[in-house]
């Protein structure tokens, strides 16, 4: 018998006691399965990346006359013609800005944890919705924090109530976090009159709102809503007197592989922020920066124009499988844009276990709901990804996921 030997570990510190793999990045790997139909992962599909000009804007920053500074260290805010467009960009979307109140980060999940570095201590609580992104409570829960619920349509606690169950636990309030426009997991997007009453909130409580926009523009239908940092910013003012951090990102539009996202916040937030950055990385990449910002020039409108036609499509098919399929008991939200379908079974049924039973006997995946919980619930809750699969693998997955819930529940009758 051959001994494995031991490995060796070291006393590590207690936040890395709450540090957990991803789920979804896990379920990637079964992208890789013969049979499989994958609705577990809300990556953008390829077949939209603008890889001509990629190659053309990376052949650009490694000409004679440019690659010594695209191979070279930068400056720590990011790049100046990048920010100089994000500027313009944040402009559009009625927030005036400047050049002070943008920092570049390596995507919007990197600004998610300098925010949860710069802000939490151990034993403070972070506002979050129920459910919310996986990868922002991954983020923030690296800083020891106590979770407690934002509900924007049902109606949140009083300012009270939350500084009152924060001090129980020996912390304080110190931000509260979402995603407005079609939310990872569910789709929903938040309404006028309760981004109103979150800023209220946030104002009562004199906290932080991170405001976390990663699908604002992939509008498929229904009217635009302004965005929670253009609401705030006239409120105050000015953008240094909002109190939104704003967290954009090119990953959906453009490229999630360049690793390019921004902040925009009052100029006090982002001199923090750049420390933080300075401790971490130095810099975001410089070529990528620069092919971004090429990119951003000459394909943003029409990548965002390629993308809505392309997700509302699969949207669609999605929408319509689930209401050809699926029995009754189960329900789903009906998203007006973003990448994904949230999806309610009857309590018994337990997501993860289903998830099991649909891999090995329907040859479909997808994300139990419960990862998107802070206190780990809403397991009969299920969300689906329609951006990677086209209408025919959608109209089958959906078919076959529906056998084993159909199942279940002629077991419970």
């Amino acid at each position: 018998m051959i001994l494995q030997p031991k490995e060796w570990e070291p006393r590590y510190a207690r936040r890395a006691e709450r540090m957990r793999a991803s789920e979804i990045r896990e379920l990637l790997k079964l992208l890789d399965e013969p049979g499989i139909i994958s609705f577990a992962g809300g990556i953008p599909d390829p077949a939209l990346f603008p890889v001509e000009e990629a190659r053309d804007a990376f052949a650009t920053a490694l000409s004679d006359a440019s690659a010594g500074h695209a191979l070279q260290y930068s400056v720590s805010e990011g790049s100046l013609p990048l920010r100089q467009w994000i500027v313009g960009h944040m402009g559009r979307l009625g927030v005036p800005c400047e050049l002070d109140n943008i920092l570049i980060t390596a995507g919007s999940q990197q600004a998610l944890d300098f925010l949860g570095r710069v802000l939490l201590s151990p034993g403070d609580t972070a506002l979050v919705t129920a459910p919310t992104y996986l990868g922002a409570l991954q983020a923030f829960s690296a800083y020891e924090p106590r979770y407690d619920e934002l509900r924007p349509e049902q109606g949140n606690r009083t300012p009270e109530a939350y500084r009152n169950a924060a001090a129980e636990s020996g912390g304080e309030v110190k931000f509260a976090y979402v995603v407005p426009d079609f939310a990872n997991p569910t789709g929903e997007t938040i309404s006028l009159a309760a981004r109103h009453r979150l800023l209220d909130l946030v104002s009562e409580l004199d906290v932080p709102l991170i405001e976390d926009s990663a699908y604002s523009t992939l509008r498929f239908e229904g009217d635009a809503v302004p965005c929670l940092q253009a609401l705030d910013v006239a409120r105050a003012g000015s953008i240094d007197g909002s109190r939104v951090i704003y967290c954009g990102t090119f990953s959906k539009t453009i490229s999630p592989g360049l690793r390019t996202g921004w902040i925009c916040a009052g100029r006090s937030m982002i001199r923090r922020l750049v420390l933080i950055k300075q401790m971490s990385d130095l810099n975001s990449a410089t070529i990528n920066q620069m092919v971004m910002h090429r990119l951003a020039e000459e394909t943003y409108e029409r990548q965002v124009t390629m993308a809505r036609a392309h997700y509302r499509r699969r949207r669609d098919a999605m929408l319509a499988a689930l209401a050809a399929h699926m029995p009754q008991g189960v329900s789903w939200t009906r998203p007006e844009g973003g990448l994904f379908v949230w999806l309610t079974l009857p309590a018994h049924i337990d997501a993860a276990v289903l998830l099991q039973r649909a891999v090995a006997e329907a040859r479909v995946a997808f994300v139990p709901g419960a990862a998107f919980f802070a206190d780990g619930s809403g397991r009969n809750c299920a969300r689906l990804s329609y951006s990677l699969s086209d209408e025919t693998q959608i109209a089958e997955g959906i078919a076959r996921l529906a056998a084993p819930v159909k199942s279940d529940l002629r077991k419970a009758a």
